[in-house]
């Protein structure tokens, strides 16, 4: 198969995956979008070879992770575009578990989308990020917190 070809198979079955969670890193939909990009792109140029489909997952990830944290450093200050319209979170209870992670910082929000949107391990992900498994644990940890300070906080109205 040509790698015109393989890259379209891989956009058909990764690109939702690779969005989202560049949204859930960066915050915005723009920039998410041309961290894909900068993804199949870096594909395109390094042609890797890869065992199978998890592999590929698991690249296009790390260099979509990677493009985003460029990014973040990149950036001066916050995003201030309204993220949960196109963040998934359906019904209201889902909407405010989603605006309180979108309210972690990038580290964490990162954490959490790929273990619990994406089902990743602890060191799945550290092999992702290039962190250590116990830091992205850290992360959860922490995150978890925050997530149930800000729910417990906005509890009732």
């Amino acid at each position: 198969m040509d790698h015109s070809n393989r890259l379209e198979e891989l956009v058909n079955k990764h690109e939702h995956t690779l969005y989202r969670a560049a949204l859930a890193i960066l915050g915005d939909p723009q920039e998410a979008e041309d961290a894909v990009q900068d993804a199949y792109l870096r594909y395109l140029e390094k042609r890797p070879d890869l065992r199978d489909g998890e592999h590929e997952k698991a690249w296009l990830l790390k260099v979509t992770a990677n493009r985003c944290k460029s990014i973040l450093r990149q950036r001066k200050r916050h995003p201030a575009v309204e993220l949960l319209d196109v963040y998934p979170a359906p019904d209201g209870e889902s909407r405010e578990v989603a605006e309180a992670v979108l309210s972690l910082p990038a580290n964490q929000r990162t954490a959490v989308h790929l273990f619990y949107y994406e089902g990743y391990s602890s060191e799945e992900i550290g092999a992702i990020l290039g962190q250590r498994p116990g830091t992205v644990r850290s992360h959860l940890s922490r995150a978890r917190e925050a997530l149930r300070k800000y729910l417990s906080d906005n509890e009732g109205g």
